[in-house]
């Protein structure tokens, strides 16, 4: 039994607003923060990982 891995999306903002887009099926809004040290955050609700774009083209 395989799990499916969370969703990756990569911004140009530090405030990211999730709220599973799923419609009906998500979760409640939750308005996080990237911080400049880490580059990522991860939704509480979803795990879906939210990577500032300059941190993506750091890591390539």
């Amino acid at each position: 039994m395989s799990t499916e891995a969370p969703e990756t999306k990569t911004v140009n903002s530090r405030k990211v607003a999730c709220d599973g887009s799923e419609g009906a099926l998500g979760h409640p809004r939750v308005y996080l923060h990237i911080p400049e040290e880490q580059g990522w955050v991860e939704c509480p609700y979803c795990d879906c990982k939210f990577i500032y774009e300059d941190a993506a083209k750091a890591a390539e």
